[in-house]
């Protein structure tokens, strides 16, 4: 028996990715955070990349933002199928790499953990903050996320 191949997916800055096949999905982050959903019953799977915490209404409502890009993944999930009751999430990124007081890491972790609370989304692993980037390898159809840290 042959093994399914699986398909491979570059993540960019400001995008999200769910698909109803399996997709190794990979990213780097910075400041940046990715949040990756989970459905444990459907075995399926959405990771977004985003770079801001938060849209203020102005110009376009892009997955740039993490407010965004967290609600536009989850209803895509849900679109395909699946149940917010099933989902769970793991969260990563958010590194102060430049080290300055605004820290854009630090509140992009803050919004996908307030996000999450208020979709009823349990947060089953992270490795977010400190000072160094991260490059992710996310399997949709598991759930898995292989990371590793950036030298500096």
């Amino acid at each position: 028996m042959v093994p399914e191949e699986i398909h491979k997916h570059y993540l960019l800055p400001s995008a999200l990715f769910a698909d109803k096949q399996s997709y190794l999905v990979d990213t780097v982050l910075g400041s940046c955070v990715s949040v990756c959903f989970f459905d444990q019953k459907l075995k399926l799977g959405g990771i977004n990349h985003y770079m801001l915490p938060f849209w203020n209404g102005e110009g376009l409502a892009s997955p740039k933002f993490g407010n965004i890009a967290n609600e536009k993944l989850l209803e895509r999930l849900l679109r395909m199928g699946c149940q917010k009751q099933h989902i769970v999430a793991k969260l990563f990124g958010g590194a102060n790499q430049i080290n300055t007081s605004i820290n854009i890491g630090e509140k992009n972790v803050q919004i996908a953990r307030e996000q999450l609370e208020e979709f009823g989304i349990r947060i089953l692993g992270e490795s977010v903050g400190g000072t160094v980037g991260r490059k992710l390898r996310y399997n949709t159809g598991t759930g898995e996320v292989f990371m590793k840290f950036l030298s500096k």
